[in-house]
């Protein structure tokens, strides 16, 4: 092994006492339980018309999920390294995808879902301060102390970002006992009309969104190496957290669309909090404000941590400046850039103009990530086995690519907007390597 792949292993082996199954688990459910799922049922159920067929597409996109969580533990297995999408594209596709890739995770995967994470918390945060602040500070400075904790020391940002973890557990247990305890005092919500005739794109459509609220089930893929017994562990930590997550989506929705008023929340955008109102009057409302806050920002927390881990791994191998490589235990100049950049989208965007945004492009990604499955040659295959291969990688390659082509086709301008994501890193990565003076094709080891 050269001197630079010792200095990277001698990094990661310092801190494999800290990323253990446990933590790698809270990253991925941090990295998956965001707005989404307090906001996307009501949409949902004015266009079904129906609560059993708003929890059957919640249900749809939790298998989907834990298909990709499957898929990525395989790739996870044969690849121990940090580095995600762009690990596993330069390695078993061509460094040109992988540094796509890297890029995609970069502008949308990591930089636009901080921005769009910080700008929800301060939407949901606002309401409980007694005082009023700067519109967007409250989104700069969770991103700022993200930054600095993480930043400082792998035990500190992980510490931190643990005991928000439980804590946001304990109050999703709290809500869910309390909505449960309520409805048994107050009786069900009010019988919906009914249904109209089943509709296949409105089915997919609703799915589109919920597909979104499942993204994240990946995260501990980034982290891979600096996790102890890599090639156990991460794969588990993404199927445990994923069932987790889709377990207490399939809870939450059911307590939104079938205890509250039927005429309350459909079409609602606050769904959570107006069936909190119905179920348990205005604490139970501010308890479901509080938990949106937290989930939000533990989802700032996991991507500011994870994120540099990409583009340290880039630099390693040379298509990315020197400069965002590990220092210590972190990669603290990519954590800084990382953080300015969010700090910039925040400034200068929406929340909506970044939503329609980052499905496409990420779903996109992750699909032709799990599509590496099927380029590995048969004599390593051992390496890569999963559960229900390859119904797995097939479902979710599948199911991503429908989903994401009935998105374009409901608004074109998403496809605009990846193609110019994938166009500007692709020459973002001519110029690089022009500039490193190095032959990306020789330097980095490929397994086809």
């Amino acid at each position: 092994m050269n001197e630079r792949g010792n200095k990277s292993e001698s990094a990661s082996v310092a801190v494999y006492e800290t990323l253990r199954l446990p933590t790698l688990v809270g990253l991925v459910v941090a990295n998956m339980i965001g707005a989404g799922v307090f906001t996307t049922s009501g949409f949902a159920l004015a266009d079904l018309g129906s609560a059993n067929r708003v929890m059957l597409a919640w249900a749809v996109g939790g298998v989907i999920a834990i298909c990709g969580a499957l898929s990525y533990g395989g790739l996870a297995r044969r690849f121990t390294e940090s580095g995600g999408e762009y690990l596993f594209l330069s390695r078993a596709l061509h460094p040109l995808a992988g540094f796509i890739a890297g890029w995609v995770s970069l502008l949308a995967g990591f930089t636009g879902a901080i921005a769009f994470a910080a700008l929800a918390f301060e939407t949901y945060i606002s309401p409980l301060l007694a005082f009023t602040l700067p519109p967007k500070s409250l989104a700069i400075a969770l991103i700022v102390t993200a930054a600095l904790l993480h930043g400082a020391r792998v035990r500190a940002g992980i510490g931190v970002q643990n005991v928000v973890v439980f804590l946001k557990f304990a109050l999703l247990i709290i809500f869910i006992a309390a909505a449960v305890f309520a409805a048994k005092v107050i009786g069900v919500g009010s019988p919906a009309p009914s249904a109209p005739e089943f509709s296949l794109t409105a089915f997919a459509g609703s799915l589109v969104w919920i597909s979104l609220s499942y993204s994240g089930f990946n995260a501990a893929v980034y982290v891979a190496g600096e996790a102890r017994d890599a090639q156990t562990v991460v794969p588990r930590a993404m199927w445990i957290g994923t069932l987790i997550v889709t377990i207490l989506y399939l809870i939450l929705n059911s307590i939104f669309v079938y205890l509250a008023p039927y005429e309350a929340v459909v079409g609602r955008e606050d769904v959570a909090a107006i069936a909190a109102q119905s179920i348990g009057g205005q604490s139970l409302a501010l308890l479901v404000r509080a938990i949106i806050a937290l989930s939000l920002l533990t989802s700032v927390f996991a991507m500011i941590m994870i994120g540099p881990r990409v583009y340290a791994k880039m630099a390693e191998d040379k298509v990315f400046p020197a400069l965002f490589r590990f220092q210590g235990d972190v990669p603290r100049a990519a954590i800084a850039f990382q953080a300015v950049a969010g700090v910039l989208v925040v400034a200068f965007s929406t929340l909506k103009n970044l939503l329609s945004y980052l499905g496409f492009t990420l779903s996109l990604s992750a699909a032709l990530t799990v599509f590496c499955l099927f380029l590995i040659p048969r004599a390593e295959s051992q390496s890569v086995k999963i559960p229900a291969y390859p119904f797995a990688p097939v479902l979710f390659v599948g199911a991503t690519v429908f989903l994401a082509s009935l998105a374009v086709w409901r608004n074109p301008a998403e496809l605009i907007a990846t193609l110019l994501t994938v166009l500007s890193g692709i020459v973002l990565y001519f110029i690089l390597k022009r500039h490193h003076k190095v032959d990306s094709d020789d330097k980095i080891e490929r397994i086809v």
